[in-house]
């Protein structure tokens, strides 16, 4: 995850090499806007989501080609809170809007384009969305589908959430996508939390993401099994929403 000091990366994705695609990198970097062209493939995308804030599509002809890459996108914009704009002709629009829904399209902007109107808009959202104002990352941890997903739907206009429903699912992860906050169930099948949460403290690459258990228990034997990996909380699964949140909120304002 990028340091919350810094702006985040917008990416521009398209199937072509197209001119336009290419001269608004050199525009938002004349503006100081990090920014980095990939090609309309799934796994070039992957090498630099971490970083991405914001993607910018640049439709051509043929999108139907990049049908499985839309589908893609489209599960990374919703799961990741990034933000999606489109450029191109309205047929291309609807097309995409068949896979992508409206509500994960922050913009479509219609050739010819207004650059002036796009950078503002870019910067306006990278302004709110990134830097000190950028959302933190939390990842749920937890066996449960049922509770994970109650969390998430807690949290989630609060929160860029990511969920993993087994301790090794969680590392695997954790190992390529940084966070803020984990919260890791107790109790789970394979590895449970406690064994979760040592592992992650003696990998130099997450051993300082702090991490939060979850619990159906309260027992004093419990907490102070775990004192050692210096959690930074120690919940009861009983704690409402407004509980929850507050616990988080605390927590980040203290870091």
């Amino acid at each position: 995850m990028s340091d919350s000091n810094e702006a985040g990366q917008v990416t521009i994705i398209s199937a072509t090499e197209s001119f336009l695609a290419k001269s608004l990198i050199s525009k938002f970097q004349g503006n100081d806007i990090k920014t980095v062209f990939v090609h309309a493939k799934i796994k070039d995308i992957e090498d630099v989501l971490e970083d991405t804030e914001l993607f910018i599509l640049y439709m051509s002809e043929g999108m139907d080609e990049i049908a499985d890459t839309l589908v893609y996108l489209k599960d990374v914009v919703s799961d990741r809170d990034i933000g999606l704009i489109l450029i191109g002709e309205l047929d291309q629009y609807e097309f995409v809007k068949k896979i992508i829904p409206e509500q994960s399209i922050l913009e479509c902007y219609m050739r010819p384009l207004d650059i002036d109107l796009l950078m503002k808009n870019v910067n306006t959202y990278l302004e709110k969305n990134t830097g000190e104002n950028r959302k933190k990352t939390v990842m749920i941890v937890d066996d449960d589908l049922t509770y994970m997903w109650t969390i998430r739907e807690w949290l989630g206009g609060i929160y860029h959430i990511r969920m993993a429903n087994n301790g090794v699912q969680a590392i695997s992860q954790l190992a390529k996508n940084k966070v803020d906050l984990v919260l890791l169930d107790y109790e789970m099948p394979i590895a449970n939390g406690p064994q979760v949460a040592s592992m992650l403290k003696n990998d130099s690459d997450t051993g300082n993401i702090p991490v939060m258990f979850l619990t159906s228990h309260g027992d004093k034997e419990s907490v102070l099994s775990v004192v050692n990996l210096e959690p930074a909380d120690y919940l009861l699964k009983t704690i409402d929403k407004d509980g929850l949140i507050a616990k988080l909120e605390a927590f980040f304002e203290k870091r």
